[in-house]
C-alpha cells in the first residue's frame, strides 16, 4: 500500500506544485473549479452507473451504509462534545465538528481502494459516500452547519439540495438498472470506461489544489487536534469492531475501516462559507489530515491485513 500512496502522493504533489508556480498564468482556484466541475459534472457520475449498475447490492451495501452512518453521526457527536469542553466558539465548533464527521470519501477514498484492492472496491467507496455520507452531510450536515453559523437550514431545501447532485441520480439510475438486471451495451460500456479513467488523476490532482499552508494554519493546529485523534485514529478503531460486529469479513471489513480513516472531505469549506464558519479552521484540518493520513493509512492496512 505504501507503494500506492507514493504514486498517489505524486499526482498531489503535482497539484500543490501548479498552486505554487501557476503554470501559464492560470490562478489556482479557477483552475481547480473547472477541474472539479468536470468531474462532478460529467466524469464522477459516469463512475457510479458504471459501478452500481453491476456490483453486488444487498446485505453488504446495508453493512457498508451503516458503517458509514455511524461513522458519520459518532463523528459529530465526539467533537461536538469536544468543543463544548473547550468551550470553543460556535464558528469554530462548526467548523470542527464538519471537519470530523464527514470523511474525503470519494476523492481520495475511492482512488486508495482501487489501487489497494482493485476494482471491485470502488463499489465500497461509492456506497459508503453516496448511501450514507451524502444524505448525512445534506442533513445532519446542513443543521450543524446552520445551528453554529449564522443562517437557519431550510428543512424542505434538503432533499432538493440532495437530488441536484449528478452522482445522486446517476446511483438512483444505477440501482434501478442493477435491480431489473438490465444489460449493458458494449457501446455503453466503452465509453463509461473512457470517462471514468479521468476520475482518479483529476481528484488527486485537485486535491492537490486545495491544499494550503499559512500563517493562520499554525494558529489554529490546537483546534484541529480533535479533528486528527477522530478522523485518523479513533473513528477508524470503532469501526473495525462495529465491521466485525455486524459480519463484515476480510477484504470488505479492510476496504470500509480504510474509508473511515481518510482525512476530512474538501466539500465542507463550501459549507463553512456558506453558513459563516471558520473557513480556517476548516482548511487547516483539511490540509493536516491529509498530510498525515498519508502515514495512518498504511498503519491501518498492516493491522487489517
Amino acid at each position: 500500500m505504501l507503494e500506492v500512496l507514493v504514486q498517489m502522493t505524486g499526482l498531489i504533489i503535482c497539484g500543490i506544485g501548479w498552486r505554487v508556480f501557476r503554470p501559464a498564468g492560470l490562478e489556482p482556484v479557477q483552475t481547480r473549479k473547472v477541474l472539479t466541475s468536470l468531474v462532478y459534472y460529467l466524469l464522477l457520475p459516469a463512475l457510479v452507473l458504471s459501478v452500481l449498475w453491476k456490483a453486488e447490492l444487498g446485505n453488504i451495501t446495508l453493512l457498508i451504509a451503516l458503517s458509514g452512518a455511524l461513522a458519520v453521526v459518532l463523528g459529530a457527536a465526539l467533537s461536538a462534545l469536544t468543543c463544548r469542553a473547550c468551550r470553543s466558539s460556535p464558528r469554530v465548533a462548526g467548523a470542527v465538528i464538519l471537519a470530523a464527521a464527514f470523511p474525503n470519501a470519494t476523492y481520495l477514498g475511492l482512488p486508495v481502494l482501487e489501487a489497494t484492492f482493485g476494482p471491485w472496491a470502488r463499489g465500497v467507496a461509492i456506497q459508503y459516500d453516496l448511501f450514507a455520507c451524502t444524505p448525512l452531510l445534506f442533513t445532519l450536515g446542513i443543521l450543524i452547519a446552520a445551528h453554529y453559523g449564522d443562517k437557519q437550514a431550510v428543512a424542505s431545501s434538503m432533499l432538493s439540495e440532495l437530488l441536484r447532485i449528478p452522482a445522486v441520480l446517476a446511483a438512483l439510475l444505477a440501482v434501478c438498472l442493477n435491480v431489473m438486471d438490465v444489460p449493458s451495451h458494449t457501446v455503453i460500456d466503452g465509453l463509461l470506461g473512457l470517462l471514468e479513467r479521468g476520475v482518479v488523476p483529476l481528484m488527486l490532482f485537485s486535491l492537490g489544489l486545495s491544499l494550503e499552508w499559512g500563517r493562520a494554519h499554525w494558529r489554529n493546529l490546537p483546534a484541529v487536534i480533535p479533528v486528527v485523534l477522530l478522523r485518523l485514529v479513533i473513528l477508524p478503531a470503532v469501526i473495525l469492531l462495529f465491521a466485525s460486529a455486524i459480519g463484515l469479513r476480510g477484504e470488505w471489513k479492510a476496504a470500509v475501516v480504510l474509508e473511515t480513516a481518510m482525512p476530512s472531505m474538501v466539500l465542507g469549506i463550501v459549507f463553512c462559507d456558506r453558513y459563516n464558519l471558520d473557513v480556517s479552521i476548516y482548511a487547516a484540518a483539511v490540509t493536516i489530515t491529509t498530510v498525515l493520513s498519508l502515514l495512518t493509512l498504511p498503519l491501518w492496512y498492516q493491522v487489517l491485513i
